[in-house]
């Protein structure tokens, strides 16, 4: 239950800490449902190194197909997950944790290789780490907007909408959204 930030919306400067959380969500994942799957992904703005974001990691769990998400939903619902559906996003399975743990909040994602979402995830993710300008764009939005709508995720959300359309379009434009998910060599 993510309920450390239940209706605040906060945004903060990039921490290295970030990805110190993932690792460890991460490990606890990993042994439960590491040999069922493809590998984990640090998405969202707490991936993107020097990028403001909310608190709040986000994890694409990747597998190959839907054949094993059976598998995937009673393992995770053993240790206190519940699997919410896709939340109206084809390709991306969303997971809710049932108990507290000593995780910074978390948002736990399970797509299929060949998923449109978790390719768009990727995709975006690496475009802002390697264009600052754009990177420090969205970041100062996301600042400005978290102090003008802190209590209104939905705000937030709609103020963003553009300028990740306008960069999802550059990174279309540019053909940089692979057609089939490669596991990265290392962290």
């Amino acid at each position: 239950m993510d309920s450390k930030m239940k209706g605040i919306v906060r945004c903060e400067p990039y921490n290295p800490k970030w990805k110190e959380e993932f690792i460890k969500i991460r490990s606890m994942l990993d042994a439960c449902i590491g040999d069922l799957i493809i590998g984990f992904e640090h998405v969202g703005s707490t991936s993107v190194e020097g990028l403001a974001a909310k608190p709040i990691i986000d994890i694409d769990v990747v597998i190959d197909s839907y054949e094993i998400f059976p598998q995937i939903v009673e393992r995770l619902m053993a240790i206190g997950f519940i699997h919410e559906g896709d939340g109206g996003i084809k390709g991306r399975e969303v997971f809710k944790r049932n108990f507290e743990d000593d995780f910074m909040p978390y948002h736990l994602y399970v797509c299929p290789k060949n998923s449109e979402e978790l390719l768009r995830h990727i995709a975006f993710r690496e475009y802002l780490k390697g264009h600052a300008s754009e990177r420090e764009e969205y970041g100062s939005l996301k600042m400005r907007l978290a102090e003008q709508f802190p209590t209104s995720i939905d705000k937030y959300m709609s103020g963003k909408h553009d300028c990740v359309q306008r960069i999802l379009l550059k990174i279309r434009s540019e053909s940089a959204i692979p057609s089939i998910y490669t596991k990265p060599e290392s962290d």
